[in-house]
């Protein structure tokens, strides 16, 4: 537990202090936020505002991490490793799309192929990965099968399973990054997926299947080091919050938005909770479900369902301010979160 608090401190701390100098550095490189003319007029006033952001809270994360590492005196786990792997791919294409945005000075960056295939090999490298290293007791990170609230079913096979955490890795970055559209939007959506995951490595932890034998013990490795990086990134992202929050002072950019897609979906796969994610980021959900749908019904009728897609930006049309959908939408996220975690805990009481 004190692992757990000592990462969370420590990113909240780092990125609290470390997001002004970020916002002064940016401001003074002329790095700022690229906005489409064709989209919500009201956000032409964002122009020219610090973007890359997620720069600060990855890197306050990663230290957070080996902070709470070296304070405790305790090695890194692989579960741990991987996941901050997984995040930390995903920023790094994602930084290449925030750059080239700003090098050419337009709000399109790398071409949706390559930006698909930079998330496809961190995505691919990690599903390799994340089913070896097996501990003394021969558990692995992740088994090639699928899981909702512990794994269940035969396995799917290797190639089966690295198709289907693909799909999650691409489809929860790209979820996070829709998610992206307003002011503290996605920091604070993501920060209760993040609060859940230290809750739940915490409890896989206290009743895990090497300790106490029984039908609700859970076969996950490294539960403790996966709270950590759950509380690193958490306590990372509220300190960038601080700066985020509307009006925002900086913008995450795709750096942030697609590293905390790889990192939920990373916990996800190695707490055996794959399908639960959906429900625990059931706002980012909902989000992408908007995009498909007013795509797919717009390819069929020529006609929209939504003013516009994301669904954040359909209020926006509606005339809400801009507050009132962020806050409304943490509270929707926040729902969500403690449904997932409802069933999570229902699921291992006592039968």
């Amino acid at each position: 537990m004190t692992n757990i608090i000592i990462a969370g401190a420590v990113g909240l701390i780092l990125s609290m202090l470390g997001t002004p100098l970020a916002i002064r550095l940016l401001s003074r490189k002329n790095y700022g936020q690229q906005v489409r003319e064709d989209g919500v007029q009201a956000h032409l006033g964002k122009k020219g505002t610090p973007t890359m952001g997620g720069i600060v809270f990855v890197l306050a994360a990663l230290l957070a991490y080996g902070a709470s590492h070296l304070a405790m005196w305790d090695p890194p786990t692989v579960s741990g490793g991987l996941v901050l792997f997984l995040m930390t791919g995903l920023g790094l294409v994602g930084f290449l799309d925030d750059f080239i945005k700003i090098y050419k000075q337009r709000s399109l960056g790398l071409r949706s192929g390559a930006k698909a295939l930079g998330q496809l090999i961190v995505g691919a490298v990690f599903a390799v990965l994340v089913t070896n290293f097996p501990d003394p007791y021969g558990i692995t990170p992740a088994e090639t099968r699928l899981s909702f609230l512990r794994d269940f079913g035969p396995s799917i096979g290797l190639i089966g399973f690295t198709i289907w955490v693909l799909i999650m890795i691409v489809g929860f970055s790209n979820a996070v990054n829709l998610t992206d559209g307003l002011d503290g939007l996605a920091s604070g959506a993501t920060a209760t997926v993040l609060a859940a995951y230290v809750l739940i490595g915490n409890w896989q932890l206290r009743n895990n299947c090497i300790d106490q034998l029984g039908p609700n013990c859970y076969m996950v490795r490294d539960p403790l080091d996966l709270a950590v990086v759950a509380a690193s990134v958490l306590g990372a992202l509220i300190g960038f919050l601080w700066w985020n929050a509307p009006p925002a002072k900086i913008f995450m950019g795709d750096t942030g938005s697609l590293a905390l897609g790889g990192v939920v979906a990373g916990l996800a796969i190695c707490t055996r909770t794959q399908l639960l994610l959906i429900i625990l980021a059931g706002l980012c959900v909902m989000i992408t479900m908007s995009v498909i749908i007013q795509v797919g019904f717009f390819k069929m009728t020529g006609k929209r369902v939504f003013r516009m897609a994301p669904l954040q930006h359909h209020f926006e049309l509606k005339g809400w301010a801009e507050t009132t959908i962020v806050v409304r939408f943490w509270l929707i996220a926040a729902l969500w979160a403690a449904v997932g975690m409802g069933l999570f805990y229902v699921e291992w009481m006592p039968k």
